[in-house]
């Protein structure tokens, strides 16, 4: 039967699609979120796909003493899903210190609460940033991790080293990072999506924006990079697939499928697509046009970077299964829903 899961940042764009998923496989979810880049409405959506409405706590978990309140009333999780951090890439390159304190403070609270409140298991929200600008591609989890690009990355690579170190002389817990590539893409019922406070960091929203009117040009950064037209290329996943990992992810350790007590998992597709592709698909599948034009490169982007998902696919019997076609639909989709188009 499966427990109950806590998901830190559970409004936002991956945490929300992650509660639903929970909760149609059996879980019983609380979230955390201090609604610094969600809203309160999400736990209504969540309800409305559903049939249950999770349990909610607004705080900022920067703050150790209500960590330890929130664990001091609910004893029995059986796991935590720690989504809640800051992941702009530019904003993190200007406010550095921001990054450091939001994404390490609240990952260190969280693990003090695990041990001193005995919940054995945590899935990490990890990213691909950590293999930097890779020297072969694609990545495997044994690619090297790099110097990284960012302030936002750089949190991504200590988190990580902070778990490892943290678990290696306690067996009893255990956790699984999951590096994920680009999520893109909404719930099909269009009732969840990615819906960013203020100008939008990353490029599918910024797209469904500019088509909807919001914004009046997308702006495309560099057309100059080392790849077939020019643009850089990423590994873009469905996110509702990449919720799927996170379950999965929770089975692997509650059921002790685990080679040791703290494991790394590439979450994408397997394959890379460029920036000028993911425009011209958006405009195909949906029969529109978007303004679009080509703007100078932005500081902290890599040229390219994809995963080998083959460890995934094995390990925790799990798969990217929605196309970019559909998944490129679901977002226009979401964000007519939004906009009441």
């Amino acid at each position: 039967m499966p427990g109950k899961v806590l998901v830190t940042g559970g409004t936002g764009y991956i945490g929300s699609h992650t509660t639903v998923e929970l909760i149609e496989n059996g879980y019983d979810t609380i979230i955390i979120d201090d609604l610094s880049n969600s809203s309160i409405d999400v736990l209504d959506n969540i309800e409305k796909i559903t049939g249950i409405k999770p349990a909610f706590e607004q705080f900022d978990m920067t703050h150790n003493e209500k960590v330890k309140n929130f664990f001091t009333k609910h004893p029995d999780l059986e796991a935590i899903i720690h989504f809640a951090a800051k992941k702009a890439v530019g904003e993190s390159m200007e406010q550095p210190l921001l990054y450091y304190r939001n994404n390490l403070v609240t990952l260190m609270n969280i693990l003090e609460a695990m041990q001193e409140f005995n919940v054995p298991n945590l899935v990490f929200s990890s990213s691909s940033t950590v293999y930097g600008e890779p020297d072969k591609l694609p990545v495997t989890e044994q690619s090297p991790v790099k110097e990284a690009a960012s302030p936002y990355g750089n949190t991504k690579r200590i988190s990580e080293e902070i778990i490892r170190d943290f678990l290696r002389n306690i067996p009893d817990l255990k956790a699984i990072s999951l590096r994920y590539f680009n999520p893109i893409g909404a719930h099909p019922s269009a009732l969840i999506g990615e819906l960013p406070l203020g100008v939008p960091a990353n490029l599918v929203p910024f797209i469904t924006q500019t088509a909807a009117g919001i914004r009046e040009k997308l702006t495309i950064n560099g057309d100059d990079y080392n790849t077939p037209d020019g643009t850089c290329i990423r590994d873009y996943i469905n996110v509702v697939d990449l919720a799927k990992a996170h379950v999965v992810a929770i089975e692997r350790m509650t059921g002790n499928k685990g080679k040791s007590n703290y494991e790394v998992f590439n979450i994408g597709t397997g394959s890379g697509l460029s920036v000028m592709e993911i425009v011209k698909t958006f405009e195909k599948v949906n029969n529109l046009k978007l303004n679009y034009t080509i703007g100078p490169r932005r500081p902290g982007d890599v040229v390219a970077v994809y995963a080998d998902t083959s460890y995934a696919n094995r390990e925790l019997g799990w798969k990217a299964e929605k196309t970019t076609e559909e998944t490129l639909r679901s977002a226009w989709l979401w964000e007519k829903n939004v906009r009441g188009i």
